[in-house]
């Protein structure tokens, strides 16, 4: 019986900078190997191709995608075993804190032909330089973005009906947990859903809440409390002994999206812009904070002009990140047509042959 695999998102480019959980992953894991290599698009073929081996062995695994090429793999992590397999230079350097022990690396530096290397640096120097200028750009709008939403959330935290707010919350706890309590130590995960994109916002909601019976899709305006009641329902649950899975998104990273509860195959999630979701399927169910917002004809107008203001930002940002997206390519491309395929061939098998 095949395994199954689950997408997730790498990385997440935020009003704070570039996010990433991969050190709760590497924590986590029983092994970890880190494949140190420059900007590539080959090793994504490689952790794919690792990925679908262990599933078909039977194994679970957990697909960490690049958010500026979606389709591509930054690392992967297999289920049972605890095996992580991750590109440890780019876009985020990771440094092994045990070789010898949980840590290996494996370099691919040396994959490269020297001499064609050098006959195309001055494309890769010109790519890397429109790259770094782009994200800066990107990375700087989306810092205006998130004070603008900031902003926003004020407004609504104002005329929230908040003891109606904290009802529900007892409510959930009561529905979801009642009386029980499981003997054992909880486990938590933590998993960035979506992010930026150079296509606009993407997330995979769809791959993390495929196999689960009930879905709480949370209807609310920014700083209706949405993220304080997944965290809420999220400590009740590692309080009473469940294992959670925390998922992490968007502008703010330390704003939950996602809180999921495998043991009782349900999930809370926020269904509201940037990643829109209505009633799709049984087991679906809204849960609505919108009408706990007092009308204030005041407020709301105010609200329009911030919405105007970061609807255009964040158009802004989609822009510089599509830039970013094409010199980065463009980099992987020329980095990629200098190396030694013979070379490259040989490293991948270590891989391969651990799966």
């Amino acid at each position: 019986m095949y395994g199954t695999i689950t997408q997730y998102m790498g990385t997440a480019y935020t009003g704070c900078g570039i996010s990433h959980k991969y050190d709760t992953l590497i924590a986590s894991a029983s092994e970890t190997l880190f494949l140190k290599c420059p900007p590539t698009n080959m090793l994504s073929t490689v952790l794919h191709e690792t990925a679908t081996n262990y599933v078909k062995r039977g194994f679970d695994v957990d697909k960490f995608m690049d958010p500026i090429q979606p389709e591509k793999t930054d690392a992967i992590f297999v289920k049972g075993p605890n095996l992580l397999f991750i590109q440890a230079s780019h876009p985020v350097a990771l440094e092994p804190a045990e070789i010898g022990g949980r840590h290996r690396v494996i370099s691919f530096y040396d994959i490269y032909d020297e001499k064609k290397l050098s006959e195309r640096n001055g494309l890769i120097v010109e790519s890397l330089t429109e790259a770094e200028v782009a994200l800066r750009k990107a990375l700087d709008s989306l810092a205006t973005a998130k004070k603008i939403h900031d902003d926003w959330e004020v407004l609504n935290i104002n005329r929230m009906m908040w003891e109606q707010h904290e009802n529900l919350i007892e409510s959930l706890k009561e529905e979801l947990f009642g009386t029980i309590r499981l003997n054992k130590k909880t486990t938590v995960s933590h998993r960035l859903i979506g992010s930026l994109t150079s296509g606009g916002a993407q997330d995979f909601i769809p791959s993390i809440t495929k196999g689960l019976e009930r879905r709480m899709l949370i209807k609310g305006l920014p700083g209706t409390g949405k993220s304080t009641l997944m965290k809420s329902i999220g400590a009740e649950a590692e309080r009473r002994g469940f294992d959670v899975l925390y998922g992490w998104c968007g502008l703010d990273p330390n704003g939950v999206d996602l809180v999921q509860i495998p043991e009782l195959s349900m999930c809370i999630f926020d269904s509201t812009l940037p990643h829109v979701y209505d009633v799709e399927r049984p087991g679906d169910e809204i849960l609505d904070l919108v009408s706990m917002c007092v009308e204030d004809a005041e407020a709301e107008k105010e609200i329009e002009t911030i919405q105007e203001t970061y609807k255009e930002i964040m158009l802004d940002a989609t822009g510089y990140m599509q830039a970013y997206a094409q010199a980065e390519n463009k980099m992987k491309v020329t980095m990629d047509s200098a190396v030694k395929q013979s070379v490259f061939e040989s490293k991948s098998k270590v891989l391969l042959e651990l799966s």
